[in-house]
Order: structure tokens, then C-alpha cells, then sequence
């Protein structure tokens, strides 16, 4: 996918990859949010350059996004009633083996074009059954000046847990710090964890591929029970 250019470039990045092929999805607009640009670079070189993953960019862009609203017609249109981005994303998603969802970081949490921008593409997937992301690999990657990194680390995980997405994990959390893509490169163990995640996120991938191809049968399913604490 062609690189945005500067003006365009605030936000949050979905690098989204699969042994095959990854994506990595960007989405947040603001003034201090160029540093994730920085580690989803680093992903991308390393997860093709290194590991020969199939890697594309996504860019939420800086347009408004709707939240959720639970109006539910996404259980029959298999898709958000909004015909915004996260259409257009579900709409490619499905082609991918693996994610990497990037977000700045806004009071201590992610920003609020990727929650909504999450907050609908999931809720389409959990509430009109839709397995566009069931057992792939996914991580979260944070960026901040100075704090918030584990709490909005913590939030994204959120999304992967409830559709047993398998989550990728680094030797640290995983996050950089920097207002910049340059100020980023000097976080040199930011950096490694997030060479070490590409890796592992390659290792994920190749391993899924492996057992395709050796005919290990995928889990045992059962119709979701859910049970309100009030009845």
C-alpha cells in the first residue's frame, strides 16, 4: 500500500502480516502522535526484510470515526451499518494471517480514533460471527512521550482476548517512547523489543502454517453461553 504522505501520516497504523502476508494498521491523529511510525517502520522492515513476511500498511487517516453505537445490525449485515474505514478494513483483513495495531497514547489509553476504529470492527466480528480474525496472531504496540504505555497496552489486549486471538508478546512490553519516528530510533531497547516481536510474530505465523500443512485439526468450538449477572 502507498505510504501517506506527511500530512496525512498522524494516527493510528494497523501492520497487518501473515506467513504469508501481515498487516499492520496505524490510526490516531494529534500532535504528538508521529513516534508509532517509528516502531511500525522497524516491524515492517524486519518482518519482510528479515523474516521474507508479506507485510502492508494501513492507515486509519485523520477523518472523524463514529464509535460504537449497539444498534446490533452488524448481526445481519456482517458488516457496520457506519460505511466508514472499518469497513474498508474488514473488507481486506480477512486476506491477512496476522496483525499489529499501533496507537499513540492519550490520557493514559489508546486514542480515540483506534478505540472506535477496534471497538466497531470487533463487535461486527463477535456479534455477526464473522471469523475474520479467529486464531490469528495479533499485538499491540504503544507509543508514548513519557507514560500510559502499559495501561493502553493492557486496553488493546482487550480486543485480541475475546476473540481467541493468540497474543504476540516481546522480551518487554511492547512499547517505544518519542514524540518522533526519529526520537523513537534512539529508544534502543524499544527498538529490540520491537525487532524481537516482528520475530516472534513470524515464529507464530510459520508455526500456524506448519501445522495447516500437517493436518493438526483446529479447536473444538461450542456455541457461545452468555450469562448476565442480573437475570
Amino acid at each position: 500500500m502507498e505510504q501517506p504522505d506527511a500530512a496525512e501520516r498522524h494516527g493510528d497504523a494497523v501492520l497487518v502480516a501473515g506467513v504469508n502476508d501481515l498487516l499492520v494498521a496505524d490510526g490516531a491523529a494529534g500532535l504528538h502522535d508521529g513516534g508509532h511510525a517509528g516502531a511500525a517502520g522497524t516491524l515492517d522492515v524486519v518482518a519482510k526484510g528479515e523474516e521474507g513476511i508479506g507485510t502492508q500498511m494501513y492507515w486509519v487517516g485523520t477523518k472523524p470515526i463514529a464509535g460504537c453505537i449497539d444498534c446490533r445490525r452488524c448481526g445481519t449485515l456482517k458488516k457496520c451499518v457506519f460505511n466508514d474505514k472499518v469497513n474498508e478494513f474488514l473488507g481486506m483483513a480477512a486476506d491477512f494471517d496476522g496483525f499489529f495495531f499501533g496507537t499513540p497514547v492519550h490520557w493514559a489509553a489508546s486514542d480515540g480514533f483506534l478505540t472506535s476504529f477496534l471497538s466497531r470492527a470487533f463487535f461486527v466480528c463477535q456479534n455477526g460471527g464473522v471469523d475474520t480474525f479467529y486464531l490469528k496472531p495479533a499485538a499491540g504496540v504503544v507509543s508514548a512521550r513519557r507514560a500510559g504505555t502499559t495501561s493502553t497496552w493492557d486496553q488493546i489486549n482487550k480486543y485480541f482476548g475475546i476473540l481467541e486471538m493468540p497474543i504476540v508478546t516481546s522480551q518487554y512490553w511492547n512499547q517505544v517512547h518519542g514524540r518522533t519516528p526519529d526520537e523513537v530510533r534512539q529508544d534502543t531497547e524499544g527498538m529490540q523489543t520491537m525487532r524481537t516481536l516482528a520475530r516472534n510474530m513470524a515464529y507464530m505465523l510459520r508455526c500456524k502454517e506448519a501445522a495447516k500443512k500437517a493436518g493438526v485439526p483446529l479447536p473444538k468450538r461450542e456455541s457461545v453461553i452468555l450469562t448476565d449477572f442480573i437475570h
